[in-house]
């Protein structure tokens, strides 16, 4: 994000907030790992530095293109919350993608993994020292159960309808002029009401809204 013109990746607020939505943990060392393309275990084949830590040492122990590292510590969450637990978001990796889980950590006295897969066989991918290998953030456990999604038609809701059409037709304008005089400064390139928290009335969309997220360390 930092490489992006201007920094502009950083306007994206909905970017911001997902790559800050949870904790990381991080890869004790630098190492390397390769696929040949078979379905075993001894399908996946790493360089490790001298000297590694081989509790904290990726193995492949699913077959099938996984590899996979042990989690060393168990989690509790609060009473019916689970936690997600999958790779950091927007963080790309050629070579290799990271799987997801749902476990019940409220109550399991059972640690789990993370595991990534090889998208194709013959590729070296290396993963750097303090490099994010697993990213987690707590969900409420059967709160989708409890949703019931609607289609509805725009015009039933005269309020929101009339905020789209106002919305859309300031965006409209506003990348004209862009066009036509591009502005100086990188900050007048983008409209900010979504950033900000408000409409383009400069109504504000709710009290709550959120430009960053602060979350504690681990203590």
């Amino acid at each position: 994000m930092d490489a992006t013109p201007e920094s502009f990746a950083y306007r994206c607020l909905p970017l911001n907030i997902a790559n800050a939505h949870g904790w990381e943990v991080l890869a004790p060392f630098g190492f390397e790992a390769i696929w040949t393309g078979g379905t075993g275990t001894d399908a996946v084949q790493f360089r490790l530095p001298p000297g590694a830590d081989p509790v904290s040492a990726p193995v492949s122990i699913f077959g099938q293109g996984v590899l996979t590292f042990h989690i060393q510590g168990l989690f509790r969450t609060e009473p019916g919350w689970n936690l997600w637990i999958g790779g950091s978001p927007n963080h790309l990796k050629d070579g290799i993608q990271s799987l997801t889980g749902i476990v019940e950590t409220d109550w399991s006295p059972f640690t789990f993994t993370m595991n990534w897969r090889f998208t194709r066989p013959g590729v070296w991918v290396r993963f750097d020292a303090n490099e994010p290998i697993c990213f987690f953030y707590p969900v409420q456990r059967g709160i989708l159960n409890e949703i019931i999604p609607r289609f509805l038609a725009i015009e039933t809701d005269p309020a929101t309808a009339q905020g789209f059409k106002d919305w859309s037709d300031a965006r409209s304008s506003f990348q004209s002029k862009v066009a036509q005089a591009p502005p100086s400064a990188g900050t007048d390139k983008w409209q900010k009401h979504y950033y900000r928290g408000v409409d383009v009335n400069e109504r504000p969309g709710t009290s709550d809204h959120q430009a960053k997220l602060r979350l504690k360390d681990f203590r």
